[in-house]
């Protein structure tokens, strides 16, 4: 069938975050990237018998003990580094800018993720469990407990820094530190901030991203109907496997529900696409895995962080990126209007236009995987450094 290539583009957005070492010793000489940055190697223990590998890493050569940034990941099985391909790793990036900066910074492997890669472990029981963002979680306050019992850390001096699924995961553990047995955050960084509920961030990244789209890139005159010559000009110039799976929607005849040989984009496009992703049957949404079910019931048990974060008093720094399609930027604008009605006095907002869900400069709906631009780390140290 023809939808099964639109189904094709809905699913390779589903997800909070793009999907994809033991022992307590300094690792051998540098390499480049970490030239000036001592790697203790480090094993967590969790609850359930699972033990995350991580590092802690911090300044060669630094005084006392020195504040400490805990690295929480996006959605998905992914390593301490977040590697998403070949020379992309966002956490790995963040970190290293951070520990130039004088902070020590706590990076750890999912539950499951045995090694970089990621590598996963063989025992099903590792990957697949009942409450798969709970547990989540409950593994970040292990490791920022983890953190905090250093003898580089000081312990009154502990951050979270979160990207994507991992802003909510630390707005959760922010709101209420001692129910996870943690003590109050220092500060809080939220990158790719979850905004809605999670049927409303998966409705828009299986469906309403190809709108989006469809309305800015194909509909020239702005009147919400695509003419063929609006619908082929659209089509200009984009990759091959792009431009079949919009011919797939665009000129199926069905799709043209009224037979005027125009199409309406948000009343006779969206339930063509809406049918081929099965997104009514929303959470078990057909060809994707069962435990992503679980997982969008779970996170919907969980206040997303514009609810969560202003519980907590603290400083944090909202990033996002405008042309963010996974995590829009909307999200990150509604938390911060909510810690400013709270009454927070020290939170800010830093959007920034070209930047996608891993806060690289990329095209917005056709993105390309790379590390945190610039400007975004500095962002990040600047503002770690004046709350140090």
């Amino acid at each position: 069938m023809r939808h099964q290539k639109v189904a094709v583009l809905a699913a390779a957005v589903l997800a909070l975050s793009l999907t994809p070492p033991a022992g307590a010793e300094a690792t051998g000489k540098p390499s480049g990237e970490w030239a000036g940055i001592v790697r203790e190697t480090v094993t967590i223990p969790m609850d359930g018998g699972w033990s995350a590998a991580g590092e802690l890493t911090y300044p060669r050569g630094a005084k006392g003990r020195l504040p400490v940034v805990v690295l929480l990941h996006g959605s998905g099985r992914n390593d301490m580094d977040q590697t998403l391909a070949s020379g992309v790793a966002t956490l790995k990036s963040v970190a290293r800018a951070i520990n130039r900066d004088g902070f020590a910074v706590l990076r750890f492997n999912k539950r499951g993720v045995v090694g970089v890669g990621p590598q996963l472990s063989d025992d099903p029981a590792d990957l697949d469990f009942a409450e798969p963002y709970e547990q989540t979680v409950r593994d970040a306050a292990a490791a920022v407990r983890f953190a905090a019992t250093s003898n580089r850390v000081d312990p009154g001096r502990v951050f979270l820094l979160g990207h994507s699924e991992g802003t909510q995961v630390a707005a959760n553990l922010a709101a209420d530190p001692r129910a996870h047995g943690i003590t109050r955050p220092a500060g809080v960084v939220a990158m790719g901030v979850v905004g809605g509920t999670p049927r409303q961030v998966i409705y828009y990244q299986a469906v309403g991203r190809t709108l989006g789209q469809l309305h800015e890139e194909f509909d020239f005159d702005g009147d919400g109907r695509l003419t063929p010559e609006e619908t082929a000009n659209g089509l200009l110039g984009r990759p091959d496997a792009v431009t079949a799976q919009y011919r797939a929607i665009l000129e199926n005849p069905a799709t043209d529900a009224d037979g005027d040989g125009e199409l309406t984009i948000d009343t006779e496009i969206e339930p063509v696409i809406r049918a081929a992703v099965g997104f009514d049957r929303y959470p078990n949404l057909p060809g994707m895995p069962e435990q992503l079910a679980r997982y969008l019931t779970d996170i919907g048990r969980f206040p997303n962080p514009a609810r969560d974060l202003p519980r907590y008093d603290g400083p944090v720094l909202l990033l996002n990126g405008q042309t963010d399609i996974q995590t829009v930027v909307r999200g990150a604008i509604v938390t911060d209007t909510a810690l400013a009605a709270a009454g927070n006095r020290d939170h800010t907002l830093i959007t920034y236009p070209g930047v996608s869900h891993l806060m690289n400069v990329t095209p917005e709906y056709e993105p390309v995987p790379g590390n945190p631009d610039p400007a975004v780390l500095r962002d990040i140290t600047t503002w770690l450094g004046r709350h140090r």
